[in-house]
């Protein structure tokens, strides 16, 4: 195990986007499991700190903006300030910064090309970055060459809960917004979902982001139809505390890829993940104890603990573009051919397992 003093501080740096930042929680959480006394902070891009809002294995958390402005400031606040800086990613900026703040340093590497040479010289723990594993085992990478155990475990938000805001009895929870178009299913997909929700005698309630592009999507999914449900709709109402809390106590979860999907399945809750283009082998929903083994690249309904994958599986799947026109505006066309059906169907399989550990 790497020699650090009794008191040590940490510094855990993660500029990267939500979900990302959650998916780092496990060597978080292995790093204060081999140094209890250890004083542990967290660098992120502003924006993306919220996810890690009452985290115990955290100190603090520091953020900077996604664009340069400030870095030069930040840089010399964090002069070897840690005893051990640990970067989560090969990038210049991420990597700087780890061996700016610490007397020691931890880092991914390139293989090969760039200033991957250079790297390797500065950094005291270099890994060579790994894509092909799944990103929470990639990240834990860091962990075995600390030579600390590793926590193969999400941790997620926490705080106080909002019990007022939540209908009675049992509910489900559907996230129908992500953050680009193309990780969206179809309007109609969602309403349909709803609908047969409310047939199985559950209250369906509506999650999503306080933006204006977030609410006006959701006004269009959520708009009253013949068959439509009372929707009870807390988008932009709850902060990542809460949304754990609400999303925890819901009898199901119905997400896209997005950081909420990989929240609930952290959270313990019957997850059921939309996938389109995104490979699942890298970004997968992580389950509560972990993979049993990898996800596969492309399958009809996968499951892996308390979380069910669908996927239209077609030929180009996973084609980890962005979308069929390879922009975040496209249309994703796997996505768009996914059927309410097969949804429902991986959604009631969650309800049968959730019923059976009641």
């Amino acid at each position: 195990m790497i020699a650090l003093p009794p008191h040590a501080r940490i510094l855990v740096i993660v500029l990267r986007r939500l979900g990302d930042v959650l998916l780092t929680t496990p060597l978080i959480r292995s790093l204060k499991q081999a140094f209890p006394n250890a004083t542990i902070e967290a660098l992120v891009f502003a924006g993306t700190e919220g996810i890690l809002a009452g985290n115990p294995d955290l100190a603090g958390v520091i953020t900077m903006s996604p664009d340069a402005s400030g870095s030069l400031e930040l840089g010399r606040a964090l002069w070897r300030r840690y005893d051990l800086a640990v970067s989560t990613q090969s990038g210049d900026r991420p990597t700087l910064f780890a061996w700016i703040a610490g007397r020691v340093s931890a880092c991914p590497v390139a293989p090969r090309g760039g200033n991957a040479w250079l790297k390797r010289k500065a950094v005291d723990y270099p890994v060579v970055a790994n894509e092909a594993r799944h990103r929470v085992e990639e990240v834990l990478e860091l962990a075995a060459a600390l030579d600390i155990p590793a926590i193969r475990e999400l941790v997620c938000p926490s705080g106080p809960l909002r019990p007022d805001l939540l209908p009675d009895g049992d509910y489900a929870v559907i996230h129908a917004a992500p953050m680009f178009r193309y990780k969206q299913w179809t309007r109609e997909g969602w309403r349909a979902l709803a609908a047969s929700l409310s047939e199985r005698g559950l209250a369906v309630v509506a999650t999503g982001g306080p933006s204006p592009e977030d609410r006006s999507y959701l006004d269009e999914v959520w708009t009253r139809g013949a068959r439509m449900p009372v929707v009870h709709r807390l988008d932009g109402v709850l902060a990542w505390p809460e949304l754990a809390g609400v999303i925890a106590a819901a009898r199901v979860y119905v997400g896209p890829d997005t950081s909420v999907t990989h929240l609930a399945a952290a959270t313990g809750a019957m997850t059921v993940a939309l996938y389109g283009p995104t490979d699942p082998r890298r970004w997968g929903p992580w389950p509560v104890g972990g993979l049993g083994g990898a996800w596969e690249a492309a399958g009809t309904i996968q499951r892996q603990g308390n979380v069910w994958l669908v996927q239209n599986p077609q030929p180009c799947l996973p084609c980890q573009n962005e979308g069929c026109e390879r922009k975040i505006e496209s249309y994703s066309r796997c996505l768009d051919a996914l059927l309410p059906r097969q949804v429902l169907a991986a959604v009631d399989q969650a309800l049968a397992r959730a019923r059976a550990i009641r």
